[in-house]
């Protein structure tokens, strides 16, 4: 897992990462954004997971770790939208 960004990542957040809205039901993938140093927790990287609420701007997130489900609250610049079954 880089530590850094690449080249052309680096600069300025878009707001709309900020201000991504997800609905109870959707199928998220967490992708750390190294710019933020906490809020993440690192192991959940590549991981995907069902948003189950929010939490203030942040959303709680249920994933199965070594096949245990747990919950994270984790803010949307972390998270990707994607097509789930």
């Amino acid at each position: 897992m880089p530590r850094s960004k690449p080249i052309h990542e680096r600069g300025k957040i878009p707001f709309s990462s900020y201000l991504q809205v997800f609905n109870n039901g959707d199928c998220v993938a967490l992708v750390r954004n190294t710019s933020f140093k906490a809020g993440f927790p690192p192991r959940m990287q590549g991981r995907s997971g069902v948003v189950v609420g929010s939490r203030g701007t942040a959303y709680v997130i249920n994933v199965a770790d070594l096949g245990m489900p747990k919950q994270y609250v984790i803010k949307p610049i972390h998270l990707k939208k994607i097509s789930g079954a």
